[in-house]
C-alpha cells in the first residue's frame, strides 16, 4: 500500500507561570505532576471544539524522572487531567529538549497517520528534583575519557564555549542578557506575554494557599553595571554568571497538535504548520554549540536556508550559547528577529518544559506577523546535543 504524509499543525499552547526553584520558590510545595495536569486541562478548556476522546496520545517530558515526575508521566497526567481512560500516554527524556522531542515524536506519528490529535509538553520541578538526582553515571564515561569531566556541569560547558570563541566576550554575553530582561519586561507590559499563562494554585505551610499568575524569575531592574559585578561560579575569572544564564526553575508546558485536515474538520485554530526538524550531537563539553548542526541538518532536510527564517525563538540556557549560534549564521547580537519577547535568561528554563514555551510564543508571533513565512525554534541540550524545529506561518500573505 502507498502512504501519503499528512501536514501537522500546532493548534495551541499554554504554560504555567515559571517559578524559581528552591524552598522559597512559588512552587516549593506544589507537585510537579499537578503543574502539567493544569496545563492539559487548560488546553481542553480553551479548545472546546475538540472532543476529549479525539486525543490519541499524550507525551510529557521530564529530565529527572523520579518521584512526582516519574511513573509514565504522560499516562498519569492524562488520567489526572480527566481525559478518557482510552487515551494513552508516555514519558520522554531528552534533557532540555524533552518537550521539543515530545512534539516532534507525536507530530511524526500524526504525519504517518498513526494519530489525528496529540498533546505534547513537559515539566520540570528543579526545586524538588535537581538535575541528576538519583542517577548513577557509568564511571567509564570519565575513566575512558569518552568526555571531558566538565561535560557533566552545564555551566562549565558554557565556559568552554567562551574559550572556543574568545571574540564572544563576557561583555557581549552581559549585553545580550540585559536585552533579554528588557524585551521580556516590554512584552509583559504590552500584553504579549500573559495570554498563554495558566493561573496555578500554590500552597505553603507558612503562607497558606495562593495563586501564581506571573513569572517569578525575571529581574527587570537588571543593569549592565550590576551584571558586570556578578561572580563566575564555574571558573575563577570566568565569563558565565547568574546574570547571563537561565536560572534553576519550576514550570510546565503543554500544546495541542493535529493533522491539518483534522484541525479543519473540528474547527480548531491553526497556529503554525510543521516544516521539518533536526537533532544533532556535538562534543558534550561544548554542549551549547548543539543548535548549529541541528539547524544545518533541518535546513538540509527541508531545502530552506537561514535567509528564509523571519523569526527565531532560541532557548537562552546561556547567553554564550545563543551568541555562538548567531555568530555562526552571521546574525547580529541584537537582531530584532531573535527572541523578540525576551528569553530564558529572563523568564527561566525549567528544563524539559522549555521547548513548548518557544513554540507557543512563535505561534502567537506568527499571528501578528503575516509578513513572515518561516520561524525556527532551537535549543542546546545536555550531554552535547542540539534540537531545531522549523515552522511555517499559516497567516503568511505571500511576497508583496
Amino acid at each position: 500500500m502507498s502512504r501519503s504524509l499528512r501536514e501537522v499543525v500546532f493548534v495551541d499552547g499554554v504554560r504555567t507561570p515559571f517559578g524559581k526553584a528552591g524552598p522559597k520558590g512559588v512552587y516549593a510545595e506544589t507537585r510537579a505532576d499537578d503543574l502539567v495536569v493544569r496545563c492539559i486541562r487548560e488546553l481542553l478548556r480553551r479548545n472546546p471544539a475538540l472532543p476529549a476522546d479525539r486525543v490519541d496520545e499524550v507525551a510529557i517530558a521530564a529530565t529527572t524522572q523520579i518521584g512526582d515526575q516519574g511513573l509514565t508521566l504522560g499516562r498519569t497526567a492524562a488520567l489526572l487531567a480527566g481525559l478518557p481512560k482510552s487515551v494513552p500516554g508516555y514519558s520522554i527524556d531528552r534533557m532540555c529538549a524533552g518537550a521539543m522531542t515530545a512534539v516532534t515524536t507525536t507530530a511524526s506519528g500524526i504525519a504517518f497517520g498513526a494519530y489525528d490529535v496529540a498533546i505534547a509538553g513537559g515539566v520540570e520541578h528543579m526545586g524538588n528534583h535537581p538535575m541528576g538526582e538519583g542517577v548513577d553515571p557509568n564511571p567509564r564515561i570519565i575513566s575512558e575519557k569518552l568526555v571531558d569531566p566538565s561535560a557533566l556541569v552545564m555551566g562549565s560547558t558554557a565556559e568552554n564555549l567562551h574559550d572556543r570563541f574568545p571574540h564572544l566576550t563576557r561583555e557581549r554575553a552581559d549585553a545580550f542578557a540585559l536585552a533579554s530582561q528588557q524585551k521580556y519586561a516590554k512584552a509583559v507590559a504590552n500584553g504579549k506575554i500573559g495570554p498563554e499563562l495558566v493561573p496555578m494554585a500554590t500552597r505553603s505551610k507558612e503562607f497558606g494557599w495562593g495563586v501564581a499568575t506571573v513569572d517569578e524569575p525575571p529581574r527587570p531592574q537588571t543593569t549592565l553595571e550590576g551584571l558586570g559585578t556578578l561572580k563566575t561560579p564555574f571558573r575563577p575569572h570566568g565569563n558565565v554568571t547568574a546574570g547571563n544564564a537561565a536560572g534553576l526553575n519550576d514550570g510546565a508546558t503543554s500544546c495541542l497538535l493535529a493533522a491539518e485536515d483534522v484541525a479543519e474538520e473540528l474547527g480548531l485554530n491553526i497556529g503554525m504548520r510543521l516544516v521539518g526538524y533536526g537533532f544533532a550531537g556535538v562534543e558534550p563539553e561544548v554542549m551549547g554549540i548543539g543548535p548549529v548542526p541541528s539547524t544545518e541538518k533541518a535546513f538540509a532536510r527541508t531545502g530552506l536556508t537561514i535567509d528564509d527564517i523571519g523569526l527565531f525563538e532560541l532557548n537562552e540556557a546561556f547567553a554564550i550559547q545563543v551568541l555562538a549560534f548567531l555568530d555562526h549564521f552571521g546574525i547580529a547580537d541584537d537582531d530584532d528577529r531573535v527572541n523578540p519577547w525576551g528569553g530564558a535568561i529572563a523568564v527561566g528554563h525549567p528544563l524539559a518544559s522549555s521547548g513548548v514555551r518557544l513554540m507557543t510564543q512563535l505561534s502567537r508571533q506568527f499571528a501578528e506577523r503575516p509578513d513572515v513565512r518561516y520561524g525556527l525554534t532551537a535549543m542546546c541540550v545536555g550531554l552535547g546535543m542540539g534540537a531545531t524545529v522549523i515552522w511555517e506561518n499559516p497567516h503568511w500573505e505571500g511576497d508583496k
